[in-house]
């Protein structure tokens, strides 16, 4: 850590420590911290508790030897607390400074910078009764974090939704807080008619999903639910005052990473808080509200870096409470000899019978990623669109399915056997079709173009009796080599086989494939001694094929799949790309 930098340090106020026998733990507002492997460190903090309380971490060091292994120790923990957001700069203050003052000591990065920023701002509470218990707890919230109060009554706001305004220097800035039954929310700061506009969205959406009860039929709220949701929408607020980062961004939660970079959902896109009654909780979901991505398309996440970010941006997009398409889930399906997920078909409606759609994979977290981009073009319009997590998982889907529907000129060129049945996953896929689901089956597997390194393979019943017409296949896959080409239709069997089993009648069914290993392998090591036969090494050699074979498919079929203004649907083309999803329109011979 920088000497220099040391010099007006110290304990971040509401830091609390417990030593341990051999170490210690710190818990801090913004971040925690446990050393442990040396008895002598709660010696260490002893010496430096009253120094680093009071400021005078600089007198300390001066007292200390250079290059003095008691230096070096307290330079080591120095530098692990500061790391941690456990430290704070400027002088300790002279005298206790109040609720004001323990917040922004506790929370900001320059207290003294943080409480000029409050002191040029007024709060209002605009409620139909300002004296309800939602607007009163929010007041009270607002006043203890040291803002000057009005209260207004407005009659046209909904009774159980109360309007919080910044009144001072810059844009306008509001929270909008309510809930609806047992059901609450606390909007991003933004201007009123961003933040009324979310709030009636949530409100509409919820009033839809559970109708109003009968008097006698409404349960009491928990007494903390109001005060939580009031306290929380204060907070946002006087953030937002104090030019902090918005709490959503804190905590240990997914979403967002304590380490929120602009490719995660909070970096960029705003965050409603939604609370539940019972049980009591509050969580975080980003989404950007109606009018924020219609008044800015601009406002788009860069695509996801990692398989687990790209499931979190689903998260938020399929949550039952704000999001815009089902999620997909195992629910009660089985999960062998094939993870299975389902989710309703876009659109419709309770009661709808078999409308749901099915589909499987290696792994349960690919089949479901892959099964909400094919929900999400389903709610798009059914072969309008190709949607996918990343730009090259969108295109590797759109041309395998371009490839799929090409009529071959002249005759199909087969491939030997020999070149394709040995592969690991192939032999796994292949003996749980036949075997263990006892399905009689063939596999052809033939080269699409003379030269091109681009196959498909199909897997399709055996006819009984020897029937003229060929049977539908069970499985169809477009890959870069014979044998993956293979094990993907073979695993398609087998995925289609279980999810008719397990399926409503009317269901329809989704089929893997390898456009999505790029994404799955990024960041992931695969051992040494892994091979193919092992699901994370096959995605590996996947992902380092892909892009020649998306190349060769491009070359095979004459398609570049870009993106372009949408047609139909665009506010939710508009959603989807905010969250860095890629959306690609179908070629119109494919309409």
């Amino acid at each position: 850590m920088n000497r220099a930098a040391l010099t007006d340090r110290r304990l971040r106020p509401g830091v609390a420590v417990t030593p341990l026998r051999a170490g210690l733990h710190l818990r801090g507002r913004r971040g925690t911290l446990t050393l442990e492997g040396g008895g002598a460190l709660p010696a260490l903090w002893r010496l430096l508790a009253e120094p680093l309380r009071e400021g005078r971490v600089a007198q300390l060091l001066d007292s200390m030897a250079a290059g003095a292994t008691l230096r070096a120790s307290v330079d080591t923990l120095l530098g692990q607390l500061d790391a941690h957001g456990l430290l704070v700069a400027g002088p300790s203050p002279a005298a206790p400074g109040g609720p004001v003052a323990d917040w922004t000591g506790a929370s900001a990065g320059r207290p003294e910078v943080a409480a000029a920023a409050l002191a040029r701002f007024r709060a209002e509470v605009v409620a139909a009764a300002p004296d309800g218990p939602l607007a009163a707890a929010a007041g009270r919230a607002l006043a203890a974090g040291g803002l000057p109060l009005d209260r207004t009554a407005d009659p046209e706001l909904p009774a159980d939704r109360v309007l919080l305004r910044l009144h001072g220097a810059g844009p306008e800035r509001c929270v909008a807080v309510g809930h609806l039954g047992g059901n609450g929310y606390a909007t991003a700061p933004g201007s009123s008619v961003q933040v009324t506009a979310d709030a009636e969205a949530l409100e509409t959406r919820w009033g839809r999903a559970h109708p109003p009860q009968e008097p006698g039929g409404v349960e009491p709220l928990p007494a903390a639910f109001l005060p939580l949701l009031a306290g929380s929408a204060a907070h946002r607020l006087l953030c937002a005052a104090a030019g902090q980062p918005d709490p959503s961004r804190e905590g240990e939660d997914e979403r967002p990473p304590p380490d929120a970079t602009p490719t995660t959902p909070a970096a960029v896109l705003p965050s409603v808080l939604l609370a539940r009654a019972r049980p009591l909780r509050a969580d975080y979901r980003a989404w950007p509200g109606p009018l924020r991505i219609d008044a800015d398309r601009r406002v788009r996440l860069a695509p996801a870096a990692t398989l687990g970010e790209a499931l979190r941006r689903m998260a938020d997009l399929t949550d039952e409470r704000c999001g815009a398409l089902p999620e997909p889930l195992p629910a009660d399906l089985r999960q062998l000899p094939v993870p299975l997920a389902r989710c309703a078909l876009p659109g419709a409606g309770a009661g709808a019978g078999g409308a749901e759609l099915l589909g499987g994979a290696a792994r349960l977290d690919l089949a479901r990623l892959d099964l909400f981009c094919r929900a999400a073009e389903l709610a798009l319009g059914e072969d309008l669109f190709t949607v996918g997590a990343t730009p090259g998982h969108a295109r590797g889907r759109a041309l395998r399915s371009a490839a799929r529907r090409r009529r071959a000129p002249g005759r199909p060129d087969p491939v030997a056997a020999e070149r394709w049945a040995d592969h690991p996953q192939l032999r796994h896929w292949w003996a749980t079709l036949t075997g263990r689901l006892g399905v009689a089956a063939r596999l052809e597997v033939v080269r699409l173009a003379p030269g091109a390194e681009a196959y498909r393979a199909v897997v399709r019943p055996l006819a009984p009796g020897g029937g003229s017409a060929p049977p539908p296949p069970l499985g169809d896959a477009v890959e870069a080599t014979p044998g993956d080409a293979a094990a993907f239709a073979a695993l398609g069997a087998v995925v289609r086989t279980r999810a008719a089993a397990e399926g409503r009648p009317g269901a329809r069914f989704f089929a893997p494939d390898g456009a999505l290993a790029p994404l799955a392998a990024a960041g992931v090591r695969t051992a040494d001694w892994e091979d193919a036969g092992g699901t994370g090494r096959w995605l590996a050699d996947l992902a380092g094929r892909e892009e020649a074979h998306q190349g060769a498919l491009r070359r095979i079929t004459g398609r570049a799949p870009r993106p372009e203004a949408p047609r139909v649907r665009p506010e939710l083309v508009a959603l989807l790309e905010a969250f860095g999803f890629t959306v690609l329109p179908a070629p119109r011979e494919d309409r």
